[in-house]
């Protein structure tokens, strides 16, 4: 049986390695073992931070709310039952971008909601 040279696999396999940890700093984007590592550490925190970032993006739509909320004297709790009452089929994420981007339409739903 003839001998089988493993360096092509063995380079192949390196580069993918490496290149599932391009952007990582140091020796974590450059040495295998470290890098295997690395991308075990990271899927491993990955699913966790999947269901964080539904949470955090929650957090800063109602922020943004408030915030112009408050400029306009009404208080967050009471904006989103006047609207759940009123049936107002905006989620918060559509309502902050519209206190961010366009405050005038955003007044128009308030003025809609507190009436």
């Amino acid at each position: 049986m003839s001998r089988v040279k493993g360096g092509v696999t063995s380079n192949k396999r390196r580069k993918n390695i490496l290149s599932a940890v391009k952007g990582y700093r140091f020796g974590r984007s450059k040495k295998k073992r470290e890098a295997r590592e690395a991308t075990f550490h990271a899927q491993l925190h990955a699913f966790d931070h999947r269901k964080d970032k539904k949470g955090d993006f929650r957090q800063l739509w109602i922020a943004r709310i408030n915030a112009v909320l408050k400029s306009e004297g009404l208080k967050y709790s009471r904006f989103i039952k006047a609207m759940n009452d009123k049936q107002v089929g905006l989620n918060r994420k559509v309502l902050a971008t519209l206190a961010k981007d366009r405050p005038e339409s955003f007044k128009r739903v308030i003025e809609h909601t507190t009436k």
